[in-house]
């Protein structure tokens, strides 16, 4: 017979595993290609030597003179602080209940519970990867008290239905409203209908982060090109301008020259040797448009995960939801790491239960939790080609 500890059993032993290997390697291409370790871990934050240039301790002479002064490579620490990732699902008491007779039905709600609690995870560590830190999520663009479970946002493609997000005040960080359900999202019009009316003005200074996440994400893509951010890791991009990576920006059509300008300058200038690019759906149209008119065949290579990908002179060229509409950005992944106290694990109370009952509802619920930091070594080994447009 099937009960409460066979669920417990279940979810630690066989499901654990597999949501590990969705989430590490198939939630994300550009995630499966960047390593996960446990080092440079020290308590709640990560630590890292960043080594720059090149040892000063070189030179020629003559044969009785004087030799080279030794000067060594410079550095800085990187800090910064563990993220905390978690992921929640929620099994009703009935439902357990009315599977306690079946294995057949039991595994039924285990599994659609956890493809549930993948895909909304891997959504989620997918987007951050893209971000800035911050948990943006959109801006908004206009709202009407009369009509106020409508709500009009610059982008929706950070967004899905079901999401509770809550809405910040960037004029000074305070969070407006709390945990808004979004109902559902009109793409065509940029407007989402939430479940609770709305009795506050909202302006363009209002943004919408996913519930409790602001200023709380793992440092993503957009914080090494954001001009705005003025640190990276704890050091300031002013005082240390071999921190900048490669920006061009209004690039217009995009050509294997200008892909291959960059690659050349990261290569030259900085050792780096570009292993993966990433861009919009809409800018790898527009590069197989390029590739056709020249009549050239176009290239697939498979990625760990099942994934797929065009390629440019054997490296692989991925279209991602979360990249900029008009944005390419070119990689070198093994300066990548995403530290980690430890792997997807789950939250257990003290007497070791996952299942928790919720106060005052009869339904249980479980937590994924994993606490980690993606760092990047050398961020002026990266590039990001913008303002891509049609030819």
């Amino acid at each position: 017979m099937i009960n409460f500890e066979t669920a417990e059993n279940a979810l630690k032993t066989v499901y654990l595993g597999v949501v590990s290997n969705q989430l590490n390697i198939n939630a994300n291409p550009l995630l499966g290609k960047i390593e996960q370790s446990t080092k440079d871990v020290w308590g709640k934050e990560v630590r890292k030597m960043a080594p720059f240039g090149i040892s000063g301790g070189i030179g020629a002479g003559i044969e009785d003179g004087t030799l080279p002064t030794a000067k060594a490579m410079g550095a800085v620490q990187f800090v910064s602080t563990l993220k905390n990732l978690y992921g929640s699902l929620k099994i009703t008491d009935k439902a357990l209940r009315a599977s306690s007779n079946s294995a057949g039905a039991f595994v039924n709600l285990l599994n659609n519970e956890m493809e549930n609690l993948i895909k909304s995870s891997a959504f989620n560590l997918s987007r951050m990867l893209y971000g800035d830190g911050s948990g943006k999520l959109c801006t908004v663009s206009s709202f009407s008290s009369s009509d106020n479970t409508h709500i009009v946002v610059d982008s929706c493609k950070n967004l899905m239905e079901g999401m509770l997000v809550d809405v910040i005040d960037t004029t000074n960080g305070t969070k407006t409203l709390q945990r808004l359900n979004i109902l559902a999202i009109d793409r065509n019009t940029n407007t989402l209908t939430i479940s609770t009316p709305i009795l506050k003005e909202l302006t363009t200074n209002h943004i919408m982060v996913v519930q409790g996440s602001y200023q709380n994400e793992i440092t993503g893509l957009e914080a090494l090109f954001n001009t705005d951010t003025p640190t990276i890791y704890g050091v300031s991009k002013e005082e240390n301008p071999w921190l900048n990576p490669y920006v061009k920006t209004s690039v217009g059509a995009i050509s294997d020259d200008k892909i291959q300008e960059a690659v050349d300058y990261l290569e030259e200038y900085h050792g780096s040797t570009i292993d993966f690019i990433t861009c919009s759906s809409k800018v790898r149209r527009l590069y197989q448009a390029y590739l056709a008119t020249y009549r050239r065949n176009v290239d697939v290579l498979e990625l760990a995960g099942g994934h797929k990908a065009i390629s440019f002179n054997g490296i692989p060229v991925i279209a991602d939801r979360f990249a900029g509409e008009q944005d390419m950005y070119l990689l070198n992944t093994k300066e990548f790491c995403m530290h980690q106290l430890c792997d997807w694990q789950w939250l257990e109370t003290a007497n070791g239960r996952i299942l928790k009952m919720s106060d005052n509802y009869p339904t249980y619920t479980a937590t994924l939790v994993k606490y980690a930091e993606m760092i990047c070594d050398k961020p002026a080994g990266q590039a990001k080609l913008t303002g891509i447009t049609e030819a």
